[in-house]
């Protein structure tokens, strides 16, 4: 199953730089720092914001005053220097110079696949820079404005090369004053898009998505309403995705998605769609809630993306408090779908840099917690192999808190896995029965892949009372059973 891992990339090179004391771009990382990137577990690895950026955008961040309030709010001792502009602005589609350019994302990608690991790029299908060439070349693929829609909302659209352009926006918030909105009626813009997907399945084996929603027909409708026109016979996604993969059959496409649209992106073509509402049930609600959600389809969960952080999301050593990171992170690691990884996260970092700034403040490691992920990625790939099933756990009269379990099993040609975590701050207690028919009439050996801890059961006990857990606040058990 595929297991992310997000690197970014310009602040990753630039830290590189200073600890090996000369410049390093993509064709240039030693093989002991390709060698971290690459632990076990991780299969596959997002090196996010390698295209060229927009300098037309970085002047518009430039003065932009609440933009670079939050820059300063991250990097306290900011200068215009570590400002390098928005990897979703993007200028064009070409691996930018200073990071190695095409030939250095290359070496990258081989020095990848030397390690088993494919390489994920991004593509942002909704807008593009001011200062990209498709407002001179290829007009036809943008969505247009009219010297009154200038004048009466200038914060909604601006004039280039003689034209009058729409920021881009999605239908919640005020247009980015940075973007130019594509589109996805356009027939032009649909084979530019295929077009530019070939190419960047030329350079990496899948791509990242961005606001991959915006582009269905229904929200772009309710976005731009008359002013793109009637709506093509087909949707944007079932068009270019079939069309991408007659070149690159196996690039992986990945979605940014929200808005409970996850399901309707896989039908429309897409491996995986990010599942943010995992994610808020694990921050603010309970383990009832979490259950609940895993009750979805299993074909659904497969095609979800579980995460606890990314570039947009705050980092989680900042925002699950106490131990709850740790039992967050068992739960994401074993279900079944795809997990992502955010690098960082592993050492505990809290601060979330903003993706125009090329630096990043400096932060104590978190040992124990990056001891803890290294037990935890290796477990989550051994476990996860075969088949997944939701578990029911049951308490006593006097005793609920078997309600706080959440608890699932692996069972795979060989192996048995269960996993156990209990999602509160209070100790809980119950029992979970196991679905293994053949541990009836024999003993069984458990084996706590994250604490080394065993234990030795009847196995005619786990089937039918279960196995009897007593868990403290946010403990998990990942055990392989045979």
């Amino acid at each position: 199953m595929t297991v992310i891992h997000e690197i970014n990339t310009l602040i990753w090179l630039g830290e590189l730089s200073a600890r090996y004391d000369r410049r390093i771009t993509l064709g240039e990382v030693p093989g002991e720092a390709w060698d971290e990137v690459a632990r076990p577990g991780v299969d596959t690895v997002w090196l996010m914001g390698v295209w060229e950026r927009s300098p037309a955008g970085l002047a518009i961040a430039l003065r932009d005053e609440g933009l670079l309030a939050s820059f300063r709010a991250a990097l306290p001792d900011l200068t215009e220097a570590d400002i390098a502009g928005s990897p979703y602005c993007v200028r064009n589609y070409v691996v930018d110079e200073s990071l190695g350019g095409p030939a250095g994302l290359a070496e990258a990608r081989a020095q990848l696949a030397a390690r088993g690991l494919r390489l994920i790029l991004d593509h942002v299908p909704n807008h593009v820079a001011p200062d990209h060439p498709w407002l001179t070349d290829r007009p036809d693929c943008l969505v247009h404005g009219t010297p009154d829609d200038l004048a009466r909302s200038p914060e909604a659209f601006m004039e280039a090369g003689g034209q009058i352009y729409a920021r881009g926006r999605d239908p919640y918030f005020p247009p980015w004053p940075d973007v130019v909105q594509l589109n996805a009626f356009s027939d032009a813009l649909r084979t530019a898009a295929v077009e530019t997907l070939v190419a960047i399945g030329d350079q990496a084996d899948g791509v990242r998505c961005d606001m991959a929603m915006l582009l269905m027909t229904d929200v772009f409708a309710k976005t731009w309403g008359d002013r793109t026109g009637a709506p093509p016979a087909e949707d944007f996604w079932p068009y270019v995705i079939p069309r991408v993969r007659e070149r690159h059959p196996d690039l992986l496409f990945v979605a940014e998605a929200y808005w409970d649209l996850e399901w309707a992106l896989q039908q429309q073509g897409f491996d995986h769609c990010y599942d943010k509402r995992l994610y808020d049930r694990l921050l603010h609600e309970d383990a009832e809630s979490v259950h609940g959600h895993l009750q979805a389809d299993l074909a659904y969960q497969h095609g979800l993306v579980r995460f606890l952080e990314n570039h947009d999301e705050p980092r989680a050593a900042a925002t699950f408090p106490g131990d709850s990171e740790r039992s967050a992170a068992v739960t994401v690691a074993t279900l079944p779908g795809a997990t992502l990884w955010h690098e960082g996260q592993f050492e505990g970092r809290k601060v979330r840099p903003p993706v125009f700034l090329s630096r990043r403040p400096p932060e104590p490691v978190d040992e124990e917690l990056r001891a803890f992920y290294g037990r935890l990625l290796p477990a989550a790939a051994e476990v996860r192999v075969g088949d997944w099933q939701l578990l029911t756990c049951t308490g006593w009269p006097d005793n609920d808190t078997h309600r706080n379990l959440l608890a699932w099993s692996w069972t795979g040609p060989d192996t048995c896995h269960v996993v156990v975590v209990n999602d509160s701050d209070a100790p809980a207690q119950g029992r979970v029965p196991l679905p293994w028919r053949d541990l009836q009439d024999r003993a069984c050996h458990l084996t706590d892949l994250l604490s080394g801890q065993t234990f030795d059961r009847d196995g005619t006990e786990l089937v039918t009372s279960g196995l009897y857990v007593d868990l403290p606040g946010r403990a998990s058990h990942v055990m392989r059973a045979w």
